[in-house]
């Protein structure tokens, strides 16, 4: 069991009914790693796909299971919204004891000022994907995707990644990842010395020079062939993948 002290960071996990490892890989995580620690935080795309808090996948249900378990045993779980399942709402947060937190959210984590992101809205050199974000997430459209029949907005969900997967297929590697330029500017706006995100699926430390200071980014893994994850305390910050 993990002693106090120690943060834990995750992205990317794409938990489905269709993936049983992954989601078994999860729940060890939670026992054997996260249970003591200071807190959880999960940054986005917890699942493969969200249509809604009546989201019916056992998958879903055995998760708020375990994340509350976890939290009332003392352990804080803070989720930001990914791409993928931008609209968990309150009704499965509070299910899961989970605090819900904005993208970005800048913390003070062991005297580093650190600030989370899930990632995407760093990939400013794919214009289309940003499109589609900004046309996805507006309120009227959420708003109006709520009120659609729970199957409809399962097809919907397919039929969207699907076209991403498409899109995806024809675009270059570089523009799929992180504009650096807009990372520096971030973390010079925020006055923050650490970066902290998923969304890429490249985990990896890198340091920017930001206004002469030297700043650290870590990007989490995903969880479909590998597993992984980021966790702090007071010393520094270290990235661990495994395969699944």
């Amino acid at each position: 069991m993990a002693q106090t002290g120690r943060t834990y960071f995750v992205a990317d996990l794409h938990l489905t009914d269709e993936r049983p490892a992954a989601t078994g890989r999860f729940f060890r995580f939670l026992d054997a790693d996260v249970a003591g620690a200071d807190a959880l935080y999960i940054l986005g795309d917890l699942f493969e796909a969200w249509t809604g808090d009546d989201h019916e996948e056992v998958v879903a249900a055995e998760t708020a299971r375990r994340l509350k378990t976890l939290a009332t045993a003392g352990t804080p779980v803070y989720f930001l919204h990914g791409n993928r399942d931008f609209m968990l709402a309150e009704r499965y947060a509070a299910r899961s004891g989970m605090t819900l937190i904005a993208d970005p959210t800048r913390i003070e984590l062991y005297g580093v000022p650190t600030l989370l992101m899930h990632g995407d809205t760093l990939c400013t050199d794919d214009i289309a994907y940003q499109v589609f974000r900004r046309r996805s997430r507006h309120p009227v459209t959420v708003a109006l995707l709520k009120r659609l029949p729970r199957q409809l907005r399962r097809q919907l969900a397919r039929r969207a990644r699907a076209g991403s997967a498409a899109a995806k297929a024809e675009k270059s590697a570089a523009i799929m990842d992180v504009n650096v330029s807009e990372v520096v500017r971030l973390l010079h706006a925020q006055q923050a010395q650490r970066l902290i995100h998923g969304h890429t699926h490249r985990p990896a430390r890198h340091t920017h020079e930001v206004a002469g200071r030297s700043c650290e980014r870590w990007v989490l893994p995903d969880w479909y062939e590998r597993w992984g994850y980021v966790v702090c305390d007071a010393t520094g910050c270290t990235l661990k993948i495994e395969n699944l």
